[in-house]
């Protein structure tokens, strides 16, 4: 028996991350995805188009001052039954897109990075509205750091002394740190290692990550981490990497996300990815 189909608001477009999970949105398996795609997204101040092609579908954007405009479709979607909106903005407009998701009791999904997680988190916990907030939409990645987590609980100071190097490439419009570095800086201190997110070495020059053997196609869409851990007498060498070339990992860990979100509804409730992979 088919689902119950959900209705999706992808906002950010036309922007990669969000135009990837549209497309993944209007392609996939209807049994396991049953969402069907709005035609309208809200967008960043500095577009100027009005309209986006995805896969054949016009989506109309919205500018920020324009969302009022929203609000007539939203009440139509939102009598039909379940409607969240996905967010891939620039991090500028993480809040205040937040701010309007709540006020209109709208579940969504927020990938972007920035903003201020503790405002946004606040918001939503204060509100009526629920939400799947995460740095990172990649589940498997996501399990990878829960066992780092795992260790930094039960290991504390397992690495006192060791000196840790991030490093991280995103393509060349990420604008912000990566949200995943940044989230393993607390276990690796943790585990003994002093190191501040400040001190993560981020790389956004396509001439230094083609050097560092990423391809050629994978540099306007990749996330290449390493994380480097060295003793105090350099003898003893460890390093823990995950690289993706593509955004096909987090756009299918965003619909993983919406399916979840659809099934859980506690007001007030921030849900992170690990929920959704012991829920999924």
């Amino acid at each position: 028996m088919r689902k119950k189909a959900i209705a999706v608001m992808v906002n950010g477009l036309p922007g990669n991350m969000a135009t990837k999970v549209a497309e993944h949105i209007i392609s996939a398996e209807k049994d396991k995805y049953p969402f069907w795609l709005c035609n309208n997204s809200l967008t960043g101040p500095e577009v100027e188009q009005k309209e986006v092609n995805v896969k054949y579908i016009i989506i109309n954007l919205f500018r920020p001052d324009e969302r009022k405009d929203l609000e007539g479709f939203i009440k139509k979607w939102q009598a039909r039954g379940d409607f969240i909106a996905v967010d891939f903005s620039h991090p500028s407009a993480v809040n205040d897109n937040a701010k309007f998701y709540c006020s209109h009791e709208i579940p969504f999904v927020m990938g972007t990075t920035g903003g201020d997680p503790t405002k946004l988190a606040e918001m939503v916990s204060q509100s009526k509205n629920y939400a799947v907030i995460a740095p990172n939409m990649a589940k498997q990645i996501v399990a990878f750091q829960s066992m780092v987590e795992y260790a930094a609980h039960n290991f504390s100071n397992a690495f006192e002394g060791y000196t840790l190097e991030i490093i991280e490439s995103h393509q060349q419009g990420k604008a912000d740190t990566s949200g995943t570095a940044k989230a393993m800086v607390s276990c690796f201190n943790s585990l003994g290692i002093p190191f501040s997110k400040d001190q993560i070495v981020m790389i956004r020059d396509p001439e230094k990550q083609r050097a560092m053997g990423i391809p050629e196609d994978a540099l306007g869409g990749h996330g290449w981490h390493s994380y480097t851990l060295r003793s105090p007498d350099g003898s003893i060498f460890f390093q823990f990497t995950h690289n993706v070339n593509g955004r096909d990992i987090y756009a299918l860990g965003t619909l993983d996300a919406i399916n979840f979100l659809a099934k859980n509804y506690q007001t007030g409730k921030v849900y992170s990815m690990k929920d959704v992979l012991k829920g999924s």
